[in-house]
C-alpha cells in the first residue's frame, strides 16, 4: 500500500521528534538507527525513505530542536524581561531533570563538536538564530560584540546545566543552578549589552 505525502511528512516528523528525545538522552554515538526507528514505532527499512544517513537525521533533528528553542524564546515577554524569563527556565530544575525534553546544546554540544561539517553548520545556524533573537531584545549599540557576549552567556548556561546534571549531590546541583541564574542575570545587567 502506498501512502500519501501527508503520511510521509507526519512519519518523518515523528522520527525527528522521537530522535530528538533519544539523542539527548543517549547521545549521538549512543543512539543507533535501529533504536531510533524502534522509538518511532517503525522498522529500520523505513529509515531510508526519510533520511539519507544517520548524519542527515542528526542534522535535521538538531535544526528542529533549535527552532523549537527559538519559538520558546519568541513566546517570552518582550525585551530584557523575556531574556530573563528564558534564563530562568533554562537553568530550572525542571529543565535539568528532563534532558530528553531540553536543550540540545546542554545534551549534545560535545558530540556536535566531533560531528560532520553538515551537523556543525546546522548547529551553528540554529544557535546564531537564537543569539540574534536575544541580541534583538537587548537593543545594543554594537550588535556584533553583543552577539559574542550572548554566545558566551549561552555557553555558560549550557555548561551550568551540564554540571548540575552531573552532580550526585542534589543540594549542590540546585546551588549550581541558582548561582548560574545569578551569574547570567548579572552579566545581562552589567554586561554592557546596551
Amino acid at each position: 500500500m502506498r501512502y500519501g505525502q501527508d503520511h510521509k511528512t507526519a512519519t518523518r516528523q515523528r522520527i525527528v521528534e522521537t530522535a530528538g528525545r533519544r539523542l539527548k538522552l543517549d547521545g549521538i554515538d549512543g543512539s543507533g538507527i535501529a533504536t531510533l526507528m524502534k522509538d518511532a514505532g517503525l522498522t529500520n527499512g523505513a529509515f531510508y525513505a526519510h533520511f539519507t544517513s544517520k548524519d542527515d537525521l542528526v542534522a535535521t533533528t538538531i535544526a528542529e530542536q533549535l527552532r523549537e528553542q527559538r519559538a520558546t524564546l519568541a513566546a517570552a515577554q518582550p525585551g530584557r524581561g523575556g531574556v530573563e524569563q528564558f534564563i530562568r527556565a533554562y537553568l530550572s530544575v525542571q529543565h535539568r531533570d528532563s534532558p530528553g525534553e531540553g536543550c540540545p546544546s546542554a545534551a549534545l554540544l560535545d558530540e556536535v563538536g566531533r560531528s560532520s561539517d553538515a551537523v556543525k553548520r546546522v548547529y551553528t545556524d540554529g544557535i546564531i538564530g537564537i543569539v540574534d533573537d536575544v541580541v534583538a531584545r537587548l537593543s545594543p549599540r554594537d550588535a556584533e560584540s553583543t552577539r559574542v557576549k550572548v554566545l558566551c552567556l549561552l555557553a555558560g548556561m549550557a555548561g551550568t546545566l551540564q554540571l548540575s546534571r552531573a552532580l550526585v549531590d542534589r543540594e549542590l546541583a540546585h546551588a549550581v543552578l541558582e548561582q548560574g541564574i545569578e551569574d547570567a542575570l548579572t552579566l545581562l545587567r552589567d554586561g554592557d549589552f546596551v
